[in-house]
């Protein structure tokens, strides 16, 4: 396939600036940018990459770290010098999990064998830590934290304070653990809260369907609560004044009617909203329309949605094929660009969104950038199609945005509008 990699399908107030292939290793989860550098995790070829980023027009692969067998980094934070990295299951190199509704519609400990286990782990469970202090673009791991199933996720942006979704044997999904950062060398756990239901070895009993996942993909923690994604159980929010006794706040859900997936919790600085996504996980629109919703949470403890992103118009995405719908937003981290206006998403086959929630009441999309299809395929899974799949975005200080594809590499994109 012959693809102009630097041409898009779509574009309305963004442009692209730059493109790197990552060494040949395209396929990209979470990205952080960091004196220069961009740390992307992969979802296929397990490990990280290391891209310079410091001319944004002609980013260059600049190192890759692997990842012990059987094992993925998927997603990664950056922050005072250091660089954060799980360590969970390969999930999509399990034959098990080809069709990825396996995976999506089972619990983490069930499908992956840690809610009861019986046999040895082959994977590599914790997290890492780096450091990147000392010679930029090139990590140095300085540490590790075992944890029994593994991490999905992680919310650092440095200091003492870390939060992890994990994966912990005798429960039935990702729970929240904090983790005291103090010694970067010695990570520990400080604190941890679950679901009443979830602890299946101490003889908690799920109330919910075994189809329906209720496990935390993450939290956002913004001064002493905690915004938890907690996938089709909805949104969590948790007190963690006290880190290592976290309690909950209120738990709400709204699957059914609507579809599930939550993914992530972003509270607006100074504007008492929060925005929320629903994460589209299944090819061909199987899972149905996905939203990002407003909610106002002037109570914390009684979230109100408010408001829904209205969807891409400009071409009919639920035909397109892969994924459709939102995966992940720029988180508004300190030292990377902030805004409580602009919300930057991602929506797989329908590219990158910017919306403009000034009117939290009547949000409204305001800039828009498709990249054309990916030269090659890095998901070797059955049926899968090259068909753009933008999947997280971070956005620097400068405004650029870097996005990452699960099959066609790290590209930077800048919003004009």
């Amino acid at each position: 396939m012959t693809t102009d990699i630097m041409k898009p399908d779509h574009a309305r107030n963004m442009r692209l600036v730059g493109h790197c292939d990552q060494g040949g290793r395209r396929d990209g989860i979470q990205v952080m940018v960091e004196d220069g550098f961009a740390y992307v995790g992969h979802l296929f070829s397990q490990g990280f990459s290391i891209v310079d980023v410091r001319d944004p027009a002609n980013p260059r692969p600049a190192g890759y770290v692997p990842a012990p067998a059987n094992t993925w980094n998927v997603h990664l934070q950056a922050a005072d010098g250091l660089l954060l990295v799980i360590h969970g299951k390969d999930v999509f190199a399990d034959a098990a999990f080809a069709d990825e509704a396996a995976y999506y519609k089972a619990a983490a400990g069930t499908a992956l064998g840690t809610a009861a286990p019986k046999a040895e782990r082959n994977w590599d469970a914790g997290l890492a830590v780096y450091d990147i202090a000392s010679r930029p673009g090139e990590p140095r791991r300085i540490g590790f934290m075992p944890v029994s199933g593994g991490i999905h996720r992680i919310w650092w942006t440095g200091g003492r304070w870390a939060y992890v979704s994990a994966l912990l044997d005798g429960y039935t999904d990702f729970i929240f653990m904090t983790v005291d950062m103090s010694d970067p060398a010695n990570p520990r756990e400080a604190g941890r809260y679950a679901l009443p239901g979830m602890h299946q070895a101490a003889g908690e009993t799920p109330a919910w369907p075994a189809n329906a996942k209720f496990g935390l993909h993450h939290a956002i923690v913004d001064g002493d609560i905690a915004w938890g994604a907690w996938r089709d159980a909805g949104l969590v929010v948790m007190d963690v004044s006290d880190r290592t006794r976290p309690s909950l706040i209120r738990h709400t859900n709204w699957s059914p009617p609507f579809q599930g997936g939550t993914h992530n919790c972003l509270p607006i600085a100074g504007r008492d909203l929060l925005v929320v996504v629903d994460e589209a996980v299944l090819d061909d629109f199987e899972d149905g329309l996905k939203n990002i919703w407003i909610f106002d949470v002037k109570n914390p403890a009684n979230p109100v949605p408010i408001a829904t992103m209205p969807p891409p118009s400009d071409q009919d995405y639920t035909h397109k094929g892969a994924h459709y719908g939102p995966h992940n937003i720029h988180e508004n981290r300190p030292g990377s660009f902030q805004s409580t206006s602009l919300i930057f998403s991602t929506w797989q086959n329908a590219g990158v969104r910017v919306y403009d929630i000034s009117n939290a009441y009547q949000p409204k999309e305001v800039g828009a950038l498709v990249p054309p299809p990916p030269a090659g395929l890095m998901d070797r899974r059955p049926g899968k199609k090259p068909i753009i799949q933008s999947c997280d975005i971070f956005v620097d200080r400068a405004g650029l945005a870097y996005v990452t594809d699960y099959n066609a590499g790290l590209y930077i994109m800048e919003y004009t509008g």
